[in-house]
C-alpha cells in the first residue's frame, strides 16, 4: 500500500524533531504537541517547511505544531498507527521531570484534554439549534404560508433528537473522556456518566422549572437526589476521580476478579458519591459560577466584556484559554447560551486585521508571504502563526493594537448583550453560531466587520514594525537587474 500524504507528513515531523528525542504525544484541535526531551535539537524551519504545517512554538514543556483543524486529527492517525508506543491519548505516560507541568499549568492542560475531544459534538448541536430556529421562526413560516401546528409531529420529534441528545447525556460524555484521558477505560466513564443522567432520576430541568411539578428524592431525610443534566463539574469530578479508583483497584485486584469486580466497585462507590455526596455540593457551586461569569459579562457600560475581550488574547498567549473552554461548556449546559465565546471571538478578528494590516504595508518579501498565509490560516480559527509568528515576532505595538480592539470589540457585544447559542466555531465560521437570531446575527457581523477593519486601518497606519520595512537583500538585486 503506497503511503498517504498524512503518513508522509506525520514521518517528516517526527524525523525532524528526532524520535529518540520525544517522550510522549497528543493532539488537540488543531496542534501535534510533543513533550520532548531537548527542545534545541529541533529545527523549527525544518518543521515549517512541511506540508500542512502552519507554525511552531514550545509552551511549558510541550512542543506544538500547527496543522489546523481536521488536518491534526489525520495526521495524528497516521502517526498513531506508526508509533503506537509514542501515545498519550489516555493520560498514563508522565514528561520527565524535567518538564513536568505543575500547578495551574497541569490543570488547564488537563481540561483541554478532556473538554476538546467534546467540542465538535457541542458545535454541531450549535448548528442544529440555530437552524432549528430558522426553520421554526414566526418569520420564516409566514414567508411559506405555514405555522408551527403545520409541521407533523414526527418532524419535530426527530429535530429535538438532533438538538436536545448532546445536552442531556452530557455528562457521560464528560465522564467518558475523563476517563480516557486519565488512563480508566472509557465505556466504564461513559456508563458512569449515564447513571448521573438516568431516567429513573427526577430530571434536574424539570426540577428546577416551578411549574413542572417535579420534585427530588429526599435520601436520609435531607439529602436531594436529582438528575445531572448539564452538570459539567459534576461529570467532570466524578469522572477523574472514578479512572484513578478504577486505575488503584487493578493494581491490587486478582486477574481472575478484575474483569468483573474493578467495573463493579467503581460503578457502585462512585454511583453513590456522585449522587448523593459530590453532586449536591458540585452543583451549588457551579451555579455560583455560571452567576459570577453571566454578572460579570452583564457588567453595566460594558466593562465585563471589555476585560474578556482584553484577557482572552494574553490567555492564548500563555496557553491558558483552554480554561474557557469548561466555562463555555457550563454556560451552554446551564443557560443554553455562551456570551463568553462571543466577546473571546473579538479576539480572532482583531489579530486578523493586525496581521493583515502588517502584511499589506510590509516590503520584506518573507514577511508578505507568512503574513498572507497567516491571515487567511486566522481567518479559518488557527490564530498561533499570526499571533506568534507575525503580530508579535517584531515589535510590541501591533499586539498593543489587536488587544486593545479585541477589548474595544467585546465592550460593545456586551453592551449589546450578544450571546452564541453554540462554541468550536471562530472568526468567518463563528457567525453560524448565531443564526438562531437574525438581530444578533446582523449585530455580530457588524461589530465583527468593525473590528477587523478597525485592526487593519490601526495597524496599517501606525503599528507596522521598521523591520518589516527593509526590503530583502535577493528582492533588491532582482530590482536592480
Amino acid at each position: 500500500m503506497s503511503e498517504t500524504k498524512y503518513e508522509r507528513i506525520g514521518k517528516e515531523i517526527i524525523k525532524v524533531i528526532g524520535e529518540d528525542n520525544i517522550e510522549s504525544y497528543v493532539h488537540c484541535a488543531t496542534r501535534l504537541r510533543f513533550t520532548v526531551k531537548d527542545r534545541e535539537k529541533i529545527d523549527d524551519e525544518a518543521i515549517e517547511n512541511i506540508d500542512e504545517v502552519k507554525g511552531v512554538f514550545y509552551n511549558a514543556g510541550q512542543y506544538q505544531v500547527i496543522l489546523g483543524t481536521g488536518t491534526v486529527n489525520k495526521v495524528y492517525s497516521a502517526l498513531k498507527d506508526g508509533q503506537p508506543h509514542k501515545e498519550d491519548d489516555q493520560g498514563s505516560k508522565e514528561p520527565s521531570s524535567q518538564h513536568k507541568e505543575r500547578g495551574i499549568r497541569k490543570a488547564v492542560r488537563t481540561l483541554a484534554d478532556i473538554f476538546i475531544p467534546i467540542i465538535p459534538i457541542i458545535a454541531a448541536t450549535g448548528l442544529f439549534l440555530g437552524l432549528k430556529g430558522v426553520l421554526f421562526s414566526d418569520v420564516f413560516l409566514d414567508l411559506i404560508g405555514m405555522s408551527i401546528d403545520d409541521i407533523p409531529e414526527y418532524l419535530q420529534t426527530l429535530i429535538s433528537v438532533l438538538t436536545d441528545t448532546a445536552f442531556a447525556f452530557l455528562p457521560a460524555l464528560i465522564c467518558w473522556s475523563a476517563f480516557r484521558n486519565f488512563g480508566g477505560m472509557p465505556i466504564i466513564g461513559f456508563v458512569l456518566g449515564l447513571m448521573l443522567v438516568s431516567p429513573a432520576l427526577p430530571n434536574a430541568y424539570a426540577v428546577a422549572d416551578i411549574n413542572s411539578g417535579v420534585e427530588p428524592i429526599i435520601a436520609f431525610g435531607f439529602i436531594p437526589v436529582v438528575g445531572y443534566q448539564g452538570s459539567v463539574l459534576t461529570a467532570l469530578v466524578v469522572g477523574i476521580l472514578g479512572a484513578k479508583l478504577e486505575r488503584k483497584l487493578r493494581a491490587v485486584m486478582p486477574n481472575a476478579l478484575d474483569l468483573i469486580f474493578t467495573p463493579f466497585f467503581v460503578l457502585l462507590s462512585m454511583m453513590i458519591t456522585g449522587l448523593l455526596i459530590l453532586g449536591p455540593l458540585l452543583h451549588f457551586i457551579e451555579m455560583g459560577l455560571v452567576s459570577v461569569v453571566t454578572g460579570l459579562i452583564g457588567t453595566p457600560l460594558g466593562v465585563g466584556g471589555l476585560l474578556t475581550g482584553f484577557i482572552y488574547p494574553l490567555a492564548v498567549m500563555t496557553g491558558m484559554h483552554h480554561l474557557f473552554i469548561m466555562i463555555e461548556t457550563t454556560l451552554l449546559a446551564n443557560t443554553g447560551f455562551n456570551p463568553l465565546i462571543t466577546l473571546c471571538a473579538m479576539y480572532g478578528f482583531a489579530n486578523a486585521g493586525t496581521c493583515l494590516g502588517i502584511t499589506t504595508k510590509a516590503k520584506k518579501s518573507t514577511v508578505k508571504v507568512t503574513g498572507a498565509s497567516a491571515t487567511a490560516t486566522q481567518l479559518l480559527g488557527v490564530s498561533e502563526p499570526a499571533l506568534f509568528g507575525v503580530v508579535m515576532r517584531y515589535s510590541m505595538k501591533p499586539l498593543y493594537v489587536m488587544i486593545s480592539c479585541s477589548a474595544v470589540g467585546g465592550a460593545i457585544l456586551s453592551l449589546l448583550g450578544i450571546q452564541a447559542n453554540s462554541y468550536g466555531l471562530a472568526v468567518i465560521l463563528s457567525p453560524l453560531m448565531y443564526i438562531y437570531d437574525l438581530n444578533q446575527l446582523l449585530a455580530y457581523l457588524v461589530v465583527s466587520v468593525l473590528i477587523f477593519v478597525a485592526a487593519f486601518v490601526i495597524t496599517y497606519l501606525f503599528a507596522v514594525p521598521k523591520e518589516v520595512m527593509v526590503e530583502d537583500e535577493n528582492h533588491k538585486d532582482r530590482k536592480v537587474s
